[in-house]
């Protein structure tokens, strides 16, 4: 039986502030690019810890029990201070925003925050959720100024997706959503599936089949050590390769190139022009040298990579009178020095190694 290593998050948190700022031994590249020449162009902002889903692969109901201590609201970042930073990071060269959590839609008023978001301008501002809520939000948020819209769904059997989100959520509930979001015009939708060998990848097929039908974008995602409680072996992952063999086999597939640089996802097509996969492979073919990600948790610490074991504080600067130019100043510094690399390094160790956990800091 593999064994959970359970290590709470809070130990993430409680890291040191600024450590790559204050590390540097060279001055930031003048073009703001970090240590290996990527570009900050992506920014994805958590705005709770909070989900009505104990998904295995993510947050183990062993671990986030009913005395699991969430954050409280007063350390939760304001709408008014996420878009500050969000300002803040366009202002950097940012271009793409993506809300996640834990379940964006438990946040209370989240519409009002994607009106503020696309008050900015011209950011490409997206949402990534579980789905269960989307069926009564999908017209306000598309109201509000949301672009387009990703769903986690990782089956299409009603039992195997009850047991993976482990809240004992129907899969009906989450369809309903998807359909809601593309009448409400959130397209295009994509679908993204979790794979974990010999618990849902039979549902591989069945999932390509139907949402090549619905027409929407099915990507599929490797298994992943985020965190230090999905209890993550190797043995688990099924690489991308077989995802794309297993379909091209009775669906024939051709690759795609990439939407732009730094894509996360590997497209590929149906032959016959009928639609379009992403796999996204970060175990088997790390992309860490085009990643130009940076991520803010739900109190407002910035991490440069999804496999990190600390932040850097920015809520206290925005708490502090700090101006918005300093504020852009830090977040160069902590860019400037990034070195991040973690896929291209993987090994059963360092899996064991302390990280934040994807429910804290988002996907």
């Amino acid at each position: 039986m593999n064994q959970r290593i359970v290590i709470p998050i809070k130990d993430a948190r409680t890291q040191p502030e600024w450590p790559a700022a204050q590390g540097a031994t060279e001055p930031a590249a003048a073009d703001g690019s970090d240590r290996r020449g990527r570009r900050l162009r992506d920014l994805r902002i958590s705005v709770t810890d909070r989900c009505n889903f104990r998904c295995t692969y993510c947050m183990p109901k062993e671990v986030f029990d009913s005395n699991y201590a969430f954050l409280p609201q007063a350390d939760l970042l304001s709408f008014e201070e996420i878009t500050r930073l969000a300002r803040i990071f366009h202002a950097r060269g940012v271009e793409k925003v993506r809300i996640t959590g834990g379940e964006p839609l438990l946040r209370r008023h989240i519409e009002r925050l994607i009106d503020m978001l696309a008050g900015i301008g011209t950011l490409d501002l997206t949402l990534t959720t579980n789905g269960s809520l989307l069926a009564r939000k999908a017209r306000a948020l598309k109201a509000a100024g949301l672009e387009r819209i990703t769903v986690s769904l990782d089956s299409l059997d009603d039992a195997t997706f009850r047991a993976m989100n482990d809240a004992d959520y129907p899969v009906a509930r989450v369809l309903e959503g998807i359909d809601a979001a593309a009448a409400a015009g959130l397209a295009p939708i994509k679908v993204n599936m979790v794979v974990k060998r010999g618990v849902n990848d039979h549902d591989i097929l069945p999932m390509a089949r139907h949402f090549r039908a619905a027409g929407h974008i099915l990507r599929f995602i490797e298994f992943m050590d985020v965190g230090s409680t999905n209890g993550w072996r190797m043995n688990d992952v099924v690489p991308s390769a077989e995802v794309v063999a297993r379909i091209s086999a009775e669906m024939p597939l051709a690759p795609v190139d990439p939407s732009y640089s730094g894509e996360v996802a590997q497209r590929w097509r149906y032959v016959d022009g009928s639609g379009e996969i992403g796999v996204i492979s970060s175990v088997t073919q790390a992309f860490c040298s085009d990643c130009t990600r940076a991520r803010i948790s739900t109190e407002g610490k910035l991490y440069t990579c999804l496999f990190a074991n600390a932040g850097h504080d920015l809520r206290t600067l925005l708490r502090t009178g700090t101006s918005d130019e300093t504020i852009s100043e830090r977040i160069g510094e902590v860019w400037g020095a990034r070195t991040d690399n973690y896929s291209e390094i993987r090994t059963e160790a360092t899996a064991r190694e302390r990280k934040v956990e994807m429910s804290y800091i988002g996907g």
